[in-house]
């Protein structure tokens, strides 16, 4: 960018040291402002190409983009979903399932249908707590809440899948409701505290949260 020379002082021009003093000035002012321009603008563009916390996943990617949660969601085995305040989740046809269901301090609700047994195209239950704590981000939770059937569950499920496991391999076998163990299990793959998940054993059909 093109600033204009200051003038010299001669003794031809005859312009007093008052001028001189003005005319500096005002180009002091100018430059400060351009300056604060290009500052400012090299901060929004970092700002701009800074990448999505991984920690936040999918809850903060949404909030980026503007996206709302809707009101009615069902979620379906191997799925994770969220419905804004006031919202309602179903879970059809719970049997060998386990629902966890994160309440938000905020009032909305977000779910994971955990399923013993992986559904084509959808989520293992290893995967099911990594996806629910990254669609969860940051945000406070009030409570969570783990029901189905939890006799049919081993904690370990929740870590290695039962697909996962080779020729020859053991997997574990539930010697009952391990309430204990699974709330431990959820609390730590949610990266959340103890004291607020509840594990509930409920009959087979459907369930519907609000």
């Amino acid at each position: 960018m093109f600033f204009p020379r200051a003038r010299q002082s001669t003794h031809a021009t005859g312009r007093p040291t008052a001028w001189r003093a003005a005319t500096a000035g005002a180009l002091v002012l100018p430059l400060a402002l351009l300056a604060l321009e290009i500052r400012a603008g090299s901060t929004a563009q970092a700002q701009t190409r800074e990448p999505v916390n991984s920690g936040q996943g999918i809850a903060a990617e949404a909030v980026a983009h503007g996206t709302r949660a809707p009101l009615a969601a069902t979620v379906s085995e191997g799925q994770v979903k969220e419905v804004a305040p006031g919202g309602v989740i179903t879970y059809p046809s719970v049997t060998s399932c386990l629902t966890v269901t994160v309440r938000l301090r905020g009032g909305g609700l977000v779910g994971a249908h955990a399923s013993l047994f992986q559904v084509p195209g959808e989520l293992r239950s290893d995967e099911i707590l990594p996806a629910l704590k990254a669609l969860v981000g940051g945000r406070p939770v009030a409570a969570i809440e783990v029901k189905g059937a939890v006799g049919a569950w081993h904690p370990s499920y929740f870590t290695k899948a039962i697909e996962s496991y080779g020729d020859g391999e053991q997997v574990p076998v539930p010697s009952g409701q391990d309430v204990a163990g699974i709330a431990r299990a959820v609390a730590d793959g949610l990266g959340r505290a103890r004291h607020i998940v509840t594990v509930q054993d409920v009959p087979d059909g459907d369930q519907i949260v609000h």
